[in-house]
């Protein structure tokens, strides 16, 4: 990927809420996974405009494989579907489409969906897409520490190259900014552990098929209203005299007297 690709915002989304979507409306699950795919349509449509140029889609998780066989039969054969029907729309709009996770387990009809859309949209340069199909972090981890030497030193770049060729995308994909979930679930379920060490977390009450442009804009000006330190302090804070700090919280966040003492 050309870094100027990665100067923009790479956001991660966990689509939770198809189910309760459905359920809702007195709908089968597999209906909410359906609307789903068009919330998938509306949100790569928006990204670009808002500076998001990495896109990253919690699709299917390893976990997964252990909902009804019907189910996961339904989520795979929409997937396919949705990669040979937004393939070329893919290419027209400067869109990349790559597959993150293990392949192993994949059917060979999916995978060749996957390896015709990544080869027909790998010159798109507007927005890296990645769907997160069969996909844990943890076991990315694992498999890139794995490629490690006992005598190997490696620091924190060079890891996360690591991880993302161990789960098939681009070595020079960024970390992420903004991670969101929508449905109200609060938990990151496994979803780039070590990519969102400092992103900026987002929870909504919104159900995935109902996501749109304008959820994923609002989403992207709360990030943008945020202040990210990376563990320092603003230039305000470092120079504001120590009883002005001593009163406000600890660094886990408990209320402190005015000696700092949680009470």
């Amino acid at each position: 990927m050309d870094r100027a690709m990665s100067g923009g915002l790479h956001v991660g989304l966990i689509m939770d809420g198809n189910g309760r979507w459905a359920r809702a409306r007195g709908l089968p699950r597999t209906e909410g996974h359906r609307r789903g795919a068009d919330a998938v349509r509306r949100a790569v449509e928006a990204a670009p405009e808002l500076g998001i140029t990495t896109l990253t889609l919690y699709a299917f998780s390893a976990d997964n494989w252990r909902r009804p066989a019907a189910e996961v039969s339904t989520l795979m054969r929409l997937l396919e579907s949705f990669l040979a029907r937004e393939c070329a729309n893919c290419r027209r709009h400067g869109v990349r489409l790559a597959l993150i996770g293990r392949r192993d387990r994949l059917s060979p009809e999916l995978i060749r969906a996957i390896q015709t859309a990544e080869r027909t949209t790998r010159a798109g340069a507007r927005l890296y897409l990645r769907l997160a199909v069969d996909y844990s972090a943890r076991a990315a981890i694992l498999v890139a520490a794995a490629t490690l030497r006992s005598d190997e030193r490696c620091d924190e770049d060079g890891f996360l190259r690591r991880i993302n060729r161990a789960c098939h995308s681009d070595p020079e994909t960024p970390p992420v900014d903004l991670l969101i979930r929508t449905s109200g679930e609060q938990r990151l379920s496994d979803f780039l552990l070590f990519e969102s060490a400092y992103a900026e977390l987002l929870f909504l009450e919104t159900l995935w098929p109902d996501f749109d442009g304008e959820d994923l804009r609002r989403a992207v000006e709360a990030f943008r209203r945020r202040e990210r330190r990376y563990g320092g302090l603003t230039a305000d804070q470092a120079i504001a005299p120590p009883s002005s700090r001593s009163s406000s919280t600890t660094s886990i966040g408990f209320p402190c007297n005015s000696s700092g003492v949680s009470p």
